[in-house]
């Protein structure tokens, strides 16, 4: 597909990180998790969070793929995908900026009984995001050859990990300075992704000769 070196190059593999990082990342799912486990004993919290892990992990990557799929055989250019995927990621970005200035949400619904059912319900969508899932979409789309996809791969199992530790340890993380920093953090590769978005747009306007 044309033009792929050029979309891969505005991708470095440090901006894929990024930009799973926050989609599919820890730190949306620190609180959430807490709420929705602060009835449940350690044992059972952690038997969820591995099910949960392993759940997120297989629909994350089946639908990355079918994604891929779907969209080259639908014809969908690059540039048009490369556009899609900037408007994605500076409206998951502005959210994640903004998000300090929400209401506080209400507490969720408890987690079901059955391990699997509450692993499920930790998994979509507090794991696998749709917006995450459109992200890995447009990496794939955008990958020129199979070293880049197994390294993109590489990173989204290394987020993964990263997600499945913060889910093991998210009583003692909330309770510590640490998720200060993480809040900083994620207010700074907000603002980095806004900008990398219009980055995109601009790129995808430009190849579909809009500009």
């Amino acid at each position: 597909m044309q033009g792929l070196p050029e979309a891969s190059a505005l991708l470095g593999l440090g901006v894929v990180f990024m930009l799973l990082f926050i989609t599919l990342g820890p730190i949306k799912i620190l609180g959430p998790f807490v709420q929705l486990t602060r009835d449940v004993d350690e044992a059972k919290m952690k038997q969820i969070a591995v099910r949960a892990f392993v759940l997120a992990v297989i629909a994350v990557v089946v639908g990355g793929f079918a994604g891929r799929i779907l969209a080259q055989n639908w014809q969908i250019s690059v540039a048009a995908l490369t556009l899609a995927g900037g408007i994605i990621f500076f409206v998951v970005g502005l959210r994640l900026v903004l998000e300090q200035y929400e209401p506080a949400h209400a507490a969720p619904v408890p987690l079901p009984e059955a391990p699997m059912a509450a692993a499920l319900r930790i998994a979509f969508p507090t794991l696998v995001t749709p917006y995450g899932i459109a992200a890995l979409i447009a990496l794939l789309v955008n990958s020129p050859d199979a070293a880049r996809t197994a390294s993109i791969l590489a990173i989204l199992i290394g987020v993964m990990v990263v997600n499945l530790l913060a889910m093991l340890y998210a009583r003692r993380i909330l309770g510590g300075v640490i998720v200060l920093a993480l809040v900083i953090v994620g207010a700074v590769l907000g603002v980095l992704q806004v900008a990398l978005a219009v980055q995109m747009i601009l790129r995808g306007l430009r190849d579909l000769g809009v500009l």
